[in-house]
């Protein structure tokens, strides 16, 4: 029983790790100039100095490798908030991570501080409005050192709703080129030039990924309930504090970096549970890969739909997220 368990998930793993690399290469290939995968090796003997050389890792390469970074931390995001709520319509922004960051990013554009901080000063400002949710958050949940899992809910719906009514009150004030630059990062992108912003997604998106591993047991213990988790030896309020810094993190600079991208740690997490079960061993990896791989291809349509011109790749998240999400409701099979 064990080897066939074992089998089966080697099994899921190597099938997503395939569809990354075909979706990867795919990326690679399209666009409003298309390079033929032929074509590929050539550009590459043949070192820099050519516009296709450019194209392909000036500008396509960096959005793939961000593109696997922000997928695979929303998703991680999203099934370590959805294990631990126990709640399958928990996702990493209903904590109102999401509207900090976009206020921030107001703030910023609006007082033109963009001007004196330089290219980092949308990621910064994002960040920063996360972390002081995520800190308001935490404050307002704990109770005599608890942390209230059901307050922290109700908490975060509501900052995201305030956060949501001043992002719109920014955007009433804001003349017409600063509510073009809002509107175009509410929306999310994964055009990001600053290596050193894709480099710290990617390595950050990792680590996490690593460090919930240490936690995977007792995510399968808490999806029993509180009382059981604390029979079967975990210690619950120290789980629950750890995976929520995680979660937040993971969100955190995901948003910072692509603005809004919606419906990857929502969708994702659940069609992989349809596929691997609930058993967070693997169901982690396999929500990484799988958000990796949605959103690299989503990036891939949203450059190509209507080249060559460029979509947000939120709408394309957004849409292709609903009818998935749809569509797993209408078969019943999704699974807490």
């Amino acid at each position: 029983m064990i080897e066939k368990k074992i089998t089966r998930w080697l099994t899921v793993l190597l099938i997503l790790s395939a569809l990354l690399v075909f979706v990867s290469v795919l990326s690679l290939c399209v666009g409003s100039a298309g390079i033929p995968l032929k074509r590929m090796i050539n550009i590459i003997s043949e070192g820099r100095g050519t516009a296709e050389y450019s194209i392909l890792f000036d500008i396509r390469l960096p959005r793939i490798i961000l593109g696997f970074a922000i997928g695979g931390a929303l998703s991680l995001a999203g099934t370590i908030l959805q294990g631990m709520f126990r709640n399958p319509l928990v996702e990493p922004y209903t904590l109102g991570i999401s509207g900090g960051a976009s206020l921030g990013v107001c703030i910023n554009i609006i007082f033109k501080w963009y001007a004196l901080i330089g290219v980092l000063a949308y990621p910064l400002s994002g960040f920063v409005g996360a972390i002081l949710v995520i800190i308001l958050v935490y404050t307002l949940s704990m109770k005599k050192g608890i942390l209230r899992i059901h307050g922290m809910l109700l908490t975060g719906v509501m900052i995201s709703f305030i956060s949501s009514s001043l992002v719109m009150l920014s955007m009433a004030v804001s003349r017409t080129e600063d509510l073009h630059s809002i509107i175009f990062w509410i929306m999310g992108s994964l055009d990001e030039p600053n290596m050193f912003m894709i480099k710290t997604a990617l390595w950050g998106a990792l680590a996490g990924l690593i460090l919930s591993y240490f936690f995977c047991l007792d995510l399968n213990a808490l999806a029993l309930g509180e009382e059981e988790a604390i029979h079967l030896g975990v210690n619950v309020p120290r789980t629950k504090r750890t995976l929520f810094l995680i979660a937040s993190i993971l969100t955190g600079f995901s948003v910072s970096v692509a603005g809004i991208i919606g419906f990857v740690g929502l969708v994702v997490p659940h069609f992989m549970r349809m596929i691997t079960g609930t058993d967070h061993r693997i169901l982690l990896i396999s929500s990484f890969l799988a958000g990796s791989c949605f959103l690299i291809l989503c990036d891939t349509l949203a450059r190509t739909v209507i080249a060559p011109l460029e979509l947000p790749v939120g709408v394309i998240t957004g849409i292709t997220g609903g009818i998935v999400f749809i569509y797993a409701l209408a078969k019943r099979q999704v699974l807490l």
